[in-house]
């Protein structure tokens, strides 16, 4: 059973970015930070993870490994994506009700 009355807790990008650079540029372990700066190793790590990918630390970038900005782009692609879907099923419906509309009552051909 999960505790309703715990919440998550939220991060500031600049938080973000001071733990990732103590990690980068100080060259400490992420279990050594997130021990001092109370978070979540777990986080952290994805934090660093993202920041290398970002720098190109990895080299050319493997499948699945997006950019931050290739991140972004992709959920507003996405949701543009899900809005055209939804306006195409309306209009699609729409025409099929007025098709309906404009046959000739049976019997009567």
């Amino acid at each position: 059973m999960t505790n309703l009355t715990k919440s998550r807790r939220q991060f500031t990008a600049q938080q973000k970015q001071e733990a990732v650079e103590l990690c980068l540029s100080e060259n400490l372990s992420c279990s050594a930070v997130a021990q001092r700066l109370g978070i979540p190793i777990s986080s952290l790590s994805k934090w660093v993870r993202q920041a290398r990918i970002d720098r190109g630390d990895f080299g050319p970038p493997e499948q699945g490994q997006l950019t931050s900005e290739e991140r972004a782009e992709l959920a507003r692609l996405r949701k543009e994506n899900r809005e055209l879907r939804r306006e195409k099923d309306f209009f699609k419906l729409a025409a099929a009700h007025f098709a309906k509309e404009q046959l000739p009552p049976r019997g009567f051909a």
